[in-house]
């Protein structure tokens, strides 16, 4: 497959802006690898590239933008507010360093990273979000991990919400209520972790018998499963041809008996990270 017959689905968000349904998640890469990476990915015809300044890689990613030969502008850049840049003018002078680092005027969706409720900071950072939304400094704003009560919070406290929530989400942890919650309100989920590497996914005998009726990989598989309900995932791999097999799902029709056979692998709610609970920094 050529780099010029990616094609990517999109979904919408509030606005009616299109987002495109298949990102490219950057943890872990670091570095010049890293920066060869994001290029590689853009350069394959991605688009939405997701990284946070908790990750410790925005200047390779930046890097890898420019390299790719492709028009930033042409590009959504995700970040995220990390749990020690939280509170109002904290929020600030955090994105304000993601832009830097990343060598970009404004990001293309800017996240809460983690709740964090031990510091009691979400609410005023959401504000943050909107005032630098106003301002230009971020097309769209959202969260990541926040559960529907923090987010009901945040509506209600501001009458803004949300343009996204970015949770952990596969055939592993289907998070049907989460997911429920979402779409009422009008908030696209984002996937991470899609192919459900901590959960041991891709060795479940259902995801494999899917994944030969189908002639697919299981990880093709897993995030087919998530774009037919209108999820965002953004799987990541520093491999050029694992970027193409991740983006090339049109092939795969998925039917009622494999919707039935991978609803099995779900392992519940409360096997996902807490995030009354879990906190990072």
């Amino acid at each position: 497959m050529s780099a010029t017959t990616l094609s990517i689905p999109t979904t919408t968000l509030a606005d009616g802006s299109p987002f495109p349904l298949i990102g490219f998640g950057t943890s872990s890469m670091k570095g010049v690898e890293g920066a060869r990476a994001v290029a590689s990915a853009v350069r394959a015809g991605y688009r939405l590239i997701d990284t946070a300044a908790q990750y410790g890689n925005e200047a390779a990613v930046g890097q890898g933008v420019r390299g790719s030969g492709v028009d930033p502008d042409e590009t959504l850049v995700t970040t995220k507010i990390a749990g020690g840049d939280q509170g109002r003018e904290a929020a600030r002078e955090g994105l304000l360093g993601s832009l830097r680092r990343l060598g970009l005027d404004s990001a293309a969706l800017v996240l809460i990273h983690w709740p964090n409720p031990s510091r009691g900071l979400a609410l005023e950072t959401w504000r943050t979000l909107i005032d630098l939304k106003e301002e230009g400094l971020a097309q769209h704003i959202g969260v990541s991990n926040f559960r529907p009560e923090q987010l009901q919070e945040l509506i209600d406290a501001t009458g803004v919400t949300p343009e996204v929530n970015q949770i952990q989400l596969s055939p592993a942890l289907q998070r049907p209520e989460a997911v429920a919650f979402h779409r009422e309100h009008g908030i696209v989920t984002q996937a991470w972790g899609p192919l459900g590497g901590r959960e041991g996914l891709a060795e479940q005998f259902a995801l494999r018998k899917v994944a030969r009726k189908h002639g697919a990989a299981p990880s093709q598989v897993s995030l087919r499963w998530a774009i037919d309900q209108d999820i965002v995932v953004i799987p990541k791999s520093t491999d050029p041809q694992r970027q193409l097999d991740n983006a090339s799902l049109d092939r795969i029709v998925l039917d009622d008996e494999d919707r039935a056979l991978l609803a099995t692998l779900d392992l519940g709610e409360e096997t996902a990270w807490d995030s009354r609970e879990h906190e990072e920094w």
